[in-house]
């Protein structure tokens, strides 16, 4: 009892911390969420109050708005940490935006603070080990195919492990060759909590996704006309091993040629950053892409996720897709292209579903007969 209302006290109180500091147009609906039971949850469910800080977030050394979320970050109740990393979209948008729009770094201490902040806890809590994942080996038969006793001649064969991140470093400063960890080290945190974040984070993030793209161009679609053309053809979604190897010939038949800057180490588009909130195109290293994929996996895939979040990151992903293509940059146009074709199979089988029920629902049926009890006296 005493745990729970030390959590809601320092909740409340820095919720009152953050009224101080906004619009007073801003301040009374907070000061109205800090008196519910729950104060840190309904301030993260609020949609007013993440409109009031993004109005309001400027960045600089001085910002208070970076004080107060760098201070509520370093407290150790974990609602209020998850609050923070709520606004982890927007903050990096506008930081990674501003900083390859050649805005004096010196601006932007408080973004970079915040951003340290999470590193840092991010680093301590991995205590110096990579996070790993364990491939199984396909050479060897399934447990739900195979019984579970081996035969005694055979040689047992290790898994392969893949590396996610490597062991994380500790910095005190943002370098520009530590950046793009840093900042997805911080993505990485904000994608372990990604089923408890506000829909409306998740759609922010896609947005900005797309714009880090900055690729329009007719190619975001190819793969969409390609899975028309193999259900015209009878193949269904994917096809078969042959049209999937005509789709790879076809895709790198069709890939630019003319190799310019590659987009995803160089920046080639000017700018002041005051378009941060549309999205600006920014150079996507693959540290900043990885977490920014399975970001956007979930977003896409997620079962909970409203249709609107579903729809922003298809279109996040298919921008992405034709950067990579038009870049050539292997490991993203693989994840790209995987996460394309899973949200057109996941739309398909919903169409298809859709279709079924409406024709079972329009076919009439015979009325049953009364049913006739027979009973003996």
């Amino acid at each position: 009892m005493h745990s729970w209302w030390e959590s809601v006290s320092k909740a409340r109180s820095r919720i009152h911390a953050l009224a101080a500091i906004l619009p007073s147009s801003s301040a009374e609906a907070l000061s109205a969420l800090a008196d519910s039971d729950r104060p840190a949850l309904s301030l993260l469910s609020s949609p007013a109050a993440y409109s009031a800080v993004s109005s309001s977030l400027q960045g600089s050394a001085s910002d208070p708005l970076c004080h107060w979320l760098y201070d509520t970050f370093l407290s150790s109740d974990p609602h209020l940490r998850l609050l923070v990393l709520s606004f982890l979209p927007l903050l990096s948008a506008l930081y990674l935006s501003r900083i390859h729009h050649h805005f004096d770094p010196s601006s932007l201490a408080g973004f970079e603070a915040v951003l340290l902040a999470i590193y840092a806890a991010e680093t301590k809590s991995r205590a110096g080990k990579p996070l790993l994942v364990t491939i199984p080996d396909l050479s060897q038969p399934s447990i739900y195919h195979a019984p579970l006793r081996k035969p005694s001649s055979s040689v047992d064969r290790p898994s392969s492990v893949g590396v996610l991140s490597p062991p994380l470093e500790p910095h005190v400063a943002m370098k520009s060759t530590k950046r793009a960890t840093i900042v997805g080290t911080a993505l990485h945190c904000y994608y372990a909590q990604i089923s408890q974040m506000p829909s409306w984070s998740k759609l922010e993030f896609c947005r900005f996704a797309a714009g880090w793209a900055g690729q329009d161009c007719p190619c975001r679609s190819e793969l969409d006309h390609r899975d028309e053309t193999a259900i015209a053809n009878g193949h269904g979604a994917i096809g078969s091993s042959e049209i999937e190897i005509e789709e790879v010939a076809e895709e790198m038949g069709n890939l630019n040629l003319q190799i310019q800057k590659s987009d995803f180490d160089l920046d080639s588009n000017g700018g002041n950053g005051e378009g941060a909130h549309k999205g600006d195109r920014i150079p996507l290293p693959w540290e900043i892409l990885q977490p920014v994929l399975r970001i956007l996996g979930h977003c896409l895939l997620g079962p909970l996720n409203p249709q609107e979040v579903k729809d922003a990151a298809s279109s996040a992903v298919r921008s992405l897709y034709a950067r990579a293509s038009h870049d050539l940059v292997p490991q993203a146009i693989l994840a790209t292209r995987s996460l394309i074709q899973l949200d057109n199979r996941t739309t398909n089988a919903a169409t298809t579903a859709s279709a079924n029920s409406s024709s079972n629902s329009n076919t009439p049926t015979k009325p049953k007969k009364p049913e006739i009890l027979l009973v003996s006296k």
